[in-house]
């Protein structure tokens, strides 16, 4: 993981790219407010650890070209050797989505994926395509969508208790 600029014509385009859609600026100014400390990766990556906000409920997250973790990459990388690519996979989703506008899909596959499997990530496009693996989810069995609905519903219904 030596830290780096781009090292292919795509990997730059990507880098420009997450620039220009400001989906790297949110990423660092987000790490930042979090209290990250922030460093260059490879690849054109910038790294943060020890994020301390609450939010969002992960382990490591990417914004444009910029990945935090709450933890240590060392730390992190032991748990979850192939991390980083994983994450790296989630900046080409930010290029391709341009920008910020990835959260739109990103939630409508999120409730997609707890509708039919109770988890947020298994039937996730987005993760799927990172690697559910390789980024520290397990994947779930679909289950029927009435059941989904059920299910969800029930959840709904408990926290308005």
């Amino acid at each position: 993981m030596r830290p780096g600029w781009p090292e292919t014509g795509g990997q730059w385009v990507r880098f420009s790219g997450n620039l220009i859609n400001l989906s790297t600026i949110v990423g660092l100014a987000v790490a930042k407010i979090g209290g990250a400390e922030i460093k260059r990766g490879p690849r054109g990556l910038f790294l943060g650890e020890h994020y301390r906000l609450k939010f969002p409920i992960a382990g490591a997250f990417t914004i444009g070209n910029v990945i935090t973790t709450t933890s240590t990459w060392d730390q992190m990388l032991r748990k979850y050797p192939f991390l980083i690519k994983h994450e790296e996979v989630h900046t080409w989703q930010y290029f391709y989505c341009l920008g910020l506008p990835y959260y739109i899909p990103y939630v409508i596959f999120m409730g997609w994926s707890v509708l039919r499997t109770g988890d947020r990530a298994a039937r996730n496009f987005f993760e799927r395509q990172a690697g559910l693996a390789i980024g520290g989810y397990r994947d779930y069995p679909v289950r029927p969508i009435g059941e989904g609905i059920r299910a969800v519903l029930g959840k709904l219904m408990l926290t308005r208790s």
